[in-house]
């Protein structure tokens, strides 16, 4: 039988723990900002903007 691999388990807590915290710094920071009907958002759009900044996108404009 296979041995559990706590260390890892708890890693994977730890790092979802700290993107937590780091979603709720950068609600703060926009709320304060100016950006208060921001806040009310479920965050979806902010996790797919995120998303989209780490896949690369095709040039625009293919006209030659």
């Amino acid at each position: 039988m296979a041995k559990p691999n706590y260390s890892y388990e708890k890693r994977q807590r730890e790092l979802a723990k700290k993107q937590k915290k780091e979603e709720k710094a950068r609600e703060k920071a926009a709320r304060k900002s100016g950006g208060g009907a921001e806040g009310t958002e479920s965050g979806e759009g902010e996790a797919a903007a995120d998303d989209a900044e780490l896949t690369p996108q095709p040039p625009q404009g293919g006209a030659q």
